[in-house]
């Protein structure tokens, strides 16, 4: 028993440092920054790329957005990848004066965002005719700020190759799983991005609105071949000792699933997509870590111990204070109380984290008050999925359907009378 109660004070330090570190670069987000300064002044040319699978009811939505941006329309092109579409999206991108590029695919295991870029961009950059410095991409279903390729811009001429912009959630309040991503992405935006970006380590690439400057994928092209391409390109970045960037004022708005089943779906690609990343970079984290000495590169490859590691950890020692209360190495007093230990940090402190975060960046907290009480809930369902997908690896790509039909002055006139 005594082995075991050393194994347990061990990892219980580990895991008391890995989140006392947490705290500490989180609140890095609460410091204001002085702008960069311009390292050129370019009105660059962007393109903006929309990877769309059956999106005829959502993706007009996106393409008006981006049509009524702020910055120079000669300055920028929007490109539809129909992926193996099989309704009128192409056509609705057609007759709004976009460019399309079709793809068509039978493999079951290259059916993914993914890949669709991978023979995009590919494809882009063989091209002796191509002129753009930069391009952002969104998911079909999303809108965005009408100033975000203006603020993305900006960032490029500070010189910062790959930038996430802001992603909010256009469908906050449709329902207890809509809410807990919304307060999700809100606390990563800010604890996790923001944080980073402020201490001068490295934010990550989160799936939708972010920019790469061409220069940044020549040598290699785009080559992902993960379930989350976002975290892999991030860790590749990383690993070359590249800091991405981070612009809050560039807003993109996302649309969330409103169901249970096709949320866990999305959620155990991307934990399936993680487990994938952990195998493959893990290893060259490491390495960079130690080669380059830098605290960006060890903060990378702690983004990737605390997510399934950290996991695994916790209920390890879950288990050791069980067996420890079964062979009478703890009264029932001390069980409970260690028990709370882990409940009351993984539950119920995010719903008061939550909290600070919506009042800092003024979220509509009336409306969200079923999310917060159900947050423990979508956190606990998490953890549920989490462990499945230590046994059960499901890679087939199940598309999410998206029907919110929410325009980008829908998205404004709310948040202005919300202020």
């Amino acid at each position: 028993m005594q082995y075991l109660y050393f194994i347990q004070q061990a990892l219980i330090w580990l895991i008391t440092i890995y989140w006392i570190y947490q705290l500490v670069v989180s609140i890095c987000s609460l410091i204001t920054l002085k702008e960069k300064p311009l390292l050129e002044n370019k009105e660059h040319k962007f393109l903006a790329i929309i990877p769309a699978h059956n999106e005829e009811a959502v993706v007009g939505n996106l393409i008006e957005s981006l049509k009524n941006q702020t910055y120079p329309k000669d300055r920028y092109d929007i490109c539809v990848i129909a992926d193996n579409c099989t309704d009128k999206t192409k056509e609705v991108a057609e007759n709004l004066g976009v460019k399309v590029f079709e793809r068509h695919e039978e493999d079951p295991a290259k059916k993914t965002k993914g890949e669709a870029l991978r023979l995009f961009l590919n494809t882009l950059l063989v091209d002796s005719n191509m002129d753009y410095d930069a391009f952002c991409v969104f998911d079909a279903d999303n809108i965005v700020d009408k100033n975000f390729i203006k603020a993305m811009n900006k960032h490029l001429c500070q010189g910062e190759e790959v930038v996430q912009g802001y992603r909010d959630i256009k469908n906050p309040t449709d329902s207890w799983i809509a809410s807990g991503y919304a307060i999700f992405y809100w606390t990563m935006n800010r604890f996790y991005h923001l944080a980073r970006y402020n201490a001068g380590l490295s934010p990550l690439i989160n799936g939708t609105g972010f920019m790469v400057k061409f220069d940044a994928i020549r040598p290699t092209g785009w080559n992902t071949n993960t379930l989350t391409e976002d975290i892999e390109f991030s860790l590749k970045r990383i690993i070359q000792g590249k800091k991405l960037g981070w612009a809050t004022d560039a807003v993109v708005y996302d649309e969330q699933p409103v169901k249970f089943k096709p949320s866990w779906s999305q959620r155990s690609r991307w934990t399936i997509g993680h487990i994938q990343c952990l195998q493959e970079y893990t290893k060259p984290l490491a390495k960079s870590a130690i080669n380059n000495k830098t605290l960006m590169n060890f903060d990378g490859l702690l983004y990737m111990l605390g997510s399934i590691p950290m996991f695994i950890i916790t209920i390890l020692l879950l288990v050791l204070n069980a067996v420890s209360y079964l062979f009478q190495g703890m009264t029932t007093a001390d069980f409970i109380v260690n028990i709370l230990r882990y409940i009351i940090p993984t539950f119920f402190l995010p719903i008061i984290v939550a909290l600070v975060i919506m009042i800092i960046d003024k979220k509509p907290i009336k409306k969200m008050w079923k999310g917060l009480l159900m947050y423990p809930i979508f956190l606990g369902s998490w953890l549920v999925i989490n462990f499945k997908c230590l046994f059960k690896r499901d890679t087939t790509w199940e598309k999410i359907e998206h029907v919110r039909d929410v325009k980008i002055n829908d998205v404004e006139n709310k948040e202005i009378k919300q202020q």
